[in-house]
């Protein structure tokens, strides 16, 4: 298994330490656990693709500690620009036109010219980006298409001893990834619904297309989340279900009466960001041996909502 440590001074140096060598390194981040490794360094990218059994064509984000390192390897507009000065550090992540000399390894773009990159709003993961002194690629710390990790001790579950080091800093607040934002056309596309609403992004930019969260042509995606079946757990999941059947675990949200231990609320309160934050925990949850299935009530399509119900129609869809 891998070495998992606390959140210190020391485990930041020695997280930075381990990304500096090639080595790859689970962090927490607002949204969930990422998988890092330097993003300049194809061999070390390489590991995060072999460890996630990850497909090639699929890109990676680039995590940085703050805007400078991200204008290094990626060219801003206004409208990134007003962007990252409004919504960095936080849950966004901006699909940009590569830098010259960017140094960011093809395998994180998948050979494309453009790259997505963000700054996570978490102290620790800042720090040990700044203390590592490279761009940092981190997807998700869990197996490809699998439900993504909010918490270390989902890591070390789907990953193993494939990761050098964990650091371990608790539950993540936010809980599902991070919305991303195509900014390398003339018109803003939305390529995955998130904890930063469409309506946030608009209310400083301007209108931004909704059609691109599914992969493009020939099935190839441009950003991360983009592919039909993604944040799946082994069991099949149902949507919109009234009741759950024989062998189901039920996931329930609002002031749901049914209790016990087939059933798993993500919010009894109702409040769609304490569902979010809960929603990969519960899905691994309900994912139990001998269980015939995950049955999900109906989530509100609204707000926050509406990346919960991205995640969990990509959960629900037939497997390749």
């Amino acid at each position: 298994m891998a070495t998992v440590t606390g959140n210190s001074a020391a485990a930041v140096q020695k997280a930075g330490e381990i990304l500096r060598s090639g080595g790859l390194v689970s962090f927490p981040t607002e949204t969930v656990y990422g998988l890092g490794a330097d993003a300049t360094n194809g061999r070390a990218v390489a590991r995060i693709f072999e460890a996630k059994k990850r497909p090639s064509f699929n890109p990676l984000i680039v995590h940085v500690p703050d805007e400078k390192a991200a204008r290094q390897i990626a060219i801003f507009d206004e409208r990134a620009s007003i962007l990252a000065a409004t919504l960095w550090p936080g849950p966004l992540t901006l699909i940009l036109p590569k830098a010259q000399n960017s140094g960011i390894s093809d395998l994180v773009t998948a050979g494309l010219d453009t790259v997505a990159v963000r700054m996570p709003d978490h102290d620790l993961a800042r720090a040990i980006l700044k203390e590592a002194g490279v761009p940092i690629a981190a997807p998700s710390a869990n197996p490809s298409g699998r439900v993504s990790p909010t918490a270390p001790g989902h890591v070390s579950d789907g990953l193993g001893a494939a990761v050098d080091l964990i650091v371990a800093g608790g539950r993540t607040s936010v809980g599902i990834e991070s919305t991303i934002l195509d900014l390398s056309g003339p018109r803003p596309r939305l390529l995955r619904p998130g904890a930063v609403l469409a309506a946030d992004i608009e209310s400083l930019i301007g209108p931004i297309d909704h059609g691109g969260s599914d992969a493009g042509d020939e099935g190839r995606p441009t950003a991360p989340g983009q592919l039909p079946s993604h944040y799946a757990p082994h069991a099949p999941v149902r949507l919109n279900a009234q009741s759950a059947r024989p062998g189901e675990i039920l996931i329930t949200f609002g002031p749901d009466l049914r209790k016990g231990d087939g059933v798993i609320n993500l919010s009894e309160k109702g409040d769609l960001l304490e569902a979010a934050a809960n929603l990969f925990a519960a899905l691994i949850a309900a994912d139990r041996p001998g269980m015939s299935g995950i049955a999900v009530t109906e989530i509100p399509d609204q707000g926050i909502g509406l990346a919960i119900n991205d995640r969990l129609r990509r959960a629900a869809a037939p497997r390749s």
